[in-house]
């Protein structure tokens, strides 16, 4: 069924709303909502915002495991030219109020679960003006009082497609997270450009399994949508329940890499059952070779495509499609496994020379630059770091680094930026130090990504010690964990003596990194 091209990222769910208003389009738990029932929630969602004051330019914000209300606020603050500022649920404390004041959300939505962490900080969230509790299963649940309570509103007249309709908190270079702009017309071009060259199938259901506070679960939901196929969405991408969706249908669906090592290692039962997955979309983490190949040798039948993208760009931007993962070997050229594939259409690749800012020849390292319409309008409220990384003619440095080879596949090696990903989850090294270096006993500290079979990388510290002083790996390890969320904090820590540095005084961390990687067949996704 041919549909109008969107430009607002809900223009198809009303669309279905209307052509198909009683088919399935969202599963959630025990709840199955229809595309007419959906869009009405939506809807509802927006004008309960409306209610609250919110309009054009203005910020709410989601904190909660995935719920479909986080797709229906982003959804419904678009519909008024307002964004939806989503945020880690796995953050602790001091990093939600940090998120929640810099977006500057005057409403927050938040999971009942994580209601004890906000009641610790609410004396700190100083633009939020109104508190929505949201339960998993609707039972005695606050947002389900005010949706119902609501006046159902459209689009709002004003409202343009460059306007910001969703911040996603990416880290930075100041250890701090900033707030990527998205627009309308980045998340509709996302959805049309990574789309293409697969689609949805009758009978085909997706399942939405990956934290919609990535780019990477908010975007991938937005496929279903546009086809018009139903979604299940699971609360946590645990094993339950992935098989728990799998045994309901769902057939398509995007992971991080981690989970493809946990099903092999899960035992042949689980291996069986994920073997009714047509096409299994991986990125997000570098993928150890041996791990892809078993997983396809695993499932023969199944579609793996691979993506290479980031937050700034509303998610993918180059793709490893099911014909170059099934005939790389065949064709002579198994390298393109760890490739990122080629750009999707409607972007741009260039490798510059990061001294020079000279373009490089195909085949030589350098940092990859992208020019697409999918490019954030910037970092909120940090117009110097914007500036830093979008160039005057519309090229984003993203600050890793790679090469193109003379048939176009994209190789991403390397990081010029001191990024670590672990598990689909981007830990940025600085904010890490800024931590450790407050304990009394730390005198200098890097953070480095070492090789992990299951993660892709995990977080190590070398710290070297006030002469004098003495703490165990443990003791700093347990400091992390009372300022940053688990995932942040180093998985093991090195305590040596001083740390090699260069000339003008920089740590070397590609030394302190080159004995964890070297043998390796793969570096970065």
């Amino acid at each position: 069924m041919n549909a109008p091209i969107p430009t607002f990222t809900d223009d198809r769910i009303a669309h279905w709303a209307a052509e198909t208003p009683d088919a399935d389009a969202m599963t959630y738990g025990q709840r199955t909502f229809s595309w007419k029932q959906w869009d009405e929630r939506v809807r509802r969602n927006a004008g309960g915002l409306q209610a609250l004051g919110i309009g054009r330019g203005d910020v709410v914000s989601f904190l909660d495991k995935n719920h479909p209300a986080c797709v229906e606020t982003s959804l419904a603050a678009g519909s008024l030219g307002a964004a939806n500022a989503i945020i880690n649920w796995r953050s602790a404390g001091d990093e939600i109020d940090y998120a929640v004041n810099d977006s500057g959300a005057k409403v927050l939505f938040v999971g009942r679960e994580l209601m004890p962490t906000i009641e610790k900080i609410r004396d700190r969230l100083g633009s939020v003006e109104r508190i929505i509790e949201v339960t998993p299963d609707g039972v005695d649940d606050e947002y389900e009082s005010w949706l119902a309570a609501a006046t159902p509103v459209g689009r709002q007249p004003g409202v343009t497609p460059e306007d910001t309709c969703l911040v996603m908190y990416s880290s930075g270079t100041t250890g701090r997270p900033k707030g990527v702009m998205l627009s309308h017309t980045n998340m509709v071009s996302h959805t049309l450009n990574a789309h293409d060259g697969w689609s949805f199938e009758p009978g085909d259901k997706a399942m939405v399994a990956m934290p919609l506070f990535h780019v990477g679960g908010s975007s991938y939901v937005l496929f279903p949508i546009h086809d018009g196929v139903p979604s299940i969405m699971t609360r946590d991408p645990d094993g339950a329940s992935l098989a728990g969706a799998i045994l309901g249908g769902a057939n398509r669906t995007f992971l991080v890499p981690a989970v493809l090592a946990h099903v092999l290692q899960t035992g042949e039962d689980a291996v069986k059952l994920f073997a009714a997955l047509k096409t299994y979309t991986y990125g997000a983490a570098p993928t150890p070779a041996p791990l892809l190949r078993a997983a396809m040798e695993a499932w023969p039948d199944t579609d793996f495509l691979q993506v290479y993208g980031l937050t700034e760009v509303a998610g993918v931007v180059t793709q490893l499609g099911s014909e170059d993962h099934r005939t790389a070997v065949s064709s002579g050229h198994p390298e393109r496994l760890v490739s990122a594939g080629k750009p999707i259409p409607g972007t741009e690749v260039r490798i510059v020379d990061p001294g020079s800012g000279e373009d490089l020849p195909a085949g030589e390292h350098g940092e990859i630059w992208l020019r697409t319409p999918q490019l954030f309008k910037g970092y909120l409220g940090k117009p110097e770091a914007t500036a830093e990384v979008i160039t005057a003619d519309g090229w984003f440095r993203t600050g890793d680094m790679g090469k193109v080879d003379a048939h176009g596949y994209v190789f991403v090696e390397d990081r010029l930026k001191d990024m670590i990903i672990s598990g689909g989850e981007n830990i940025y090294s600085p904010e890490v130090e800024r931590v450790l270096a407050e304990h009394p006993a730390v005198m200098e500290v890097a953070i480095i990504g070492v090789p992990d079979d299951t993660w892709g990388e995990a977080v190590k510290a070398v710290v070297s010690l006030h002469e004098g002083a003495e703490a165990a790996p443990e003791e700093l390890i347990a400091f992390c964990r009372e300022h940053l969320a688990a995932f942040k904090c180093p998985k093991s820590i090195d305590i040596t003596g001083p740390l090699p540095r260069n000339p003008t005084g920089k740590i070397l961390k590609k030394d302190l990194r080159k004995p964890f990687w070297e043998g390796r067949d793969r570096g970065v996704n």
